[in-house]
């Protein structure tokens, strides 16, 4: 990782951590790197999610990608894949979605990804990031070479006609619920889920620039688990701020992951024979339930790092066509090249409907270990991942713990976070074992 962008772009406190200014210089590097530097126009679309803050980082990218000769083609509030979509498919030359995700309303983040809808690669965000700091001099555009800006809504409307033809079955009289985070998805899956004959029941689709992700979405899903329940509902989705991740809950309430998905759908493409090389990709992060159940069905798996850039990458690298996180981010490389929260729905919508199964059944073969996950905000999270007497905590309770369950102690890519998860028998162990190296944390002063 750079200074600033983590392995989910440059995010932190709207003008605080990101300012316009970075938004600006962002705007002018990508639209000279693009056009000016190889004695051409530059395409770049833009997406935002409904954040406050992130009009005012439309505007100064815009800004900065004119300034440098690039046309800017603005989305306006849509989905992070739905940019990823259109970057690939519409011939840009890269993209750019304002959004912080899953933070709240008053955090904002810039994600670029490249003219195939890939994440932006390392060493092109290393040159913005000398760009910020001055390193690099580049030229305005003048008279005619200045850019322009061009109302793009019409990519947006693409990408839902997109999803919509993805779908091999009608959703006639299927009773779905969606909770959309007063975030991007809520003027888009709706009418995906409506054309595609669902009754669709919306919550938390009235956005107000400070209400995203505010007890709301895949974050906070125990209200659509509430909704589904007393609704009488066939199936729910909850979907995270820009929409690259889903959560599922089934007809009796219950939470269907991102582990569950890898699982029901893993399943269902090797018994079609689509699962290529008989791998899934998974992070870390994943219960150990998921790996008793595909084991169970033989199904063999590749574990990454924690984030989807890395299980996007091993992925290519291998040949893999499904992968994901527990968090809900699920790749189908066959359609997208980023996670997609609505493009995730449909396809377990798919399953349930070809296999004519409620999706607790579906779901069910995956038990998992009692896992708990905190976080710690520090001072520094090398300081702290680092010290030796918070590795001899980790090392102790992974002794105690042998072959019946795990701990794993990572710094967060995007928040001045470590996060402590320990999976065991019981809450109880979890519960205990987590507090144990968090105290050590704290007695050695990285609390912040």
């Amino acid at each position: 990782m750079g200074k600033y962008f983590g392995t989910d772009g440059f995010r932190g406190e709207a003008n605080k951590d990101l300012t316009f200014d970075h938004a600006i210089k962002i705007g002018r590097y990508l639209g000279w790197y693009y056009g000016a530097r190889l004695d051409k126009k530059a395409k770049v679309v833009i997406g935002k999610d409904t954040r406050r803050s992130s009009y005012m980082f439309e505007y100064a990218l815009c800004a900065g990608l004119v300034a440098s000769g690039a046309d800017a083609y603005i989305m306006h509030v849509t989905t992070t894949p739905s940019v990823s979509y259109i970057a690939r498919v519409d011939d840009f030359d890269c993209g750019i979605m304002i959004s912080a995700s899953h933070n709240p309303y008053y955090d904002n983040g810039i994600k670029i990804v490249n003219n195939n809808g890939e994440k932006m690669d390392e060493e092109t965000l290393l040159l913005i990031e000398d760009y910020i700091d001055g390193k690099i001099e580049i030229p305005v555009a003048t008279r005619e070479k200045i850019g322009r800006t061009v109302d793009y809504v019409a990519g947006r409307n693409r990408y839902i006609g997109y999803l919509i033809s993805l779908s091999k079955y009608s959703f006639k009289d299927v009773k779905v619920g969606l909770d959309v985070a007063n975030g991007a998805a809520w003027s888009i899956a709706k009418a995906v889920f409506d054309a595609l004959g669902a009754k669709t029941y919306v919550m938390n689709a009235e956005p107000d620039g400070f209400n995203i992700n505010t007890d709301c979405g895949s974050t906070h899903i125990e209200h659509l688990q509430k909704f589904v329940v007393e609704n009488r509902l066939d199936i729910g989705f909850a979907y995270d701020g820009d929409a690259d991740r889903c959560l599922c809950v089934d007809e009796k309430g219950n939470i269907v992951t991102g582990d569950h998905t890898l699982y029901i759908y893993g399943l269902y493409m090797k018994e079609r024979g689509k699962l290529l090389n008989n791998k899934v990709v998974t992070t870390v992060m994943s219960n150990f339930g998921l790996y008793k159940a595909l084991d169970k069905v033989g199904i063999e798996y590749e574990k990454t790092k924690v984030g989807d850039k890395y299980v996007y990458e091993n992925m290519v690298q291998n040949g893999h066509r499904l992968g994901g996180e527990q968090s809900g981010h699920t790749i189908f490389t066959k359609y997208a090249t980023t996670g997609d929260g609505i493009l995730t729905s449909l396809k377990l919508m798919e399953v349930m409907l070809a296999k004519e199964k409620p999706m607790s059944v579906l779901a069910a073969p995956v038990v998992f270990y009692p896992q708990v996950l905190k976080n710690v905000r520090v001072t520094s999270k090398p300081a702290a991942q680092n010290d030796p007497d918070v590795q001899a905590a980790v090392k102790k309770v992974a002794d105690a713990l042998g072959d019946t369950g795990r701990i794993l102690v990572r710094e967060s890519g995007t928040e001045p976070v470590i996060r402590v998860m320990v999976e065991a028998e019981t809450n109880e162990l979890c519960e205990k074992y987590v507090d144990s190296v968090i105290d050590v944390i704290r007695a050695k002063g990285h609390i912040a």
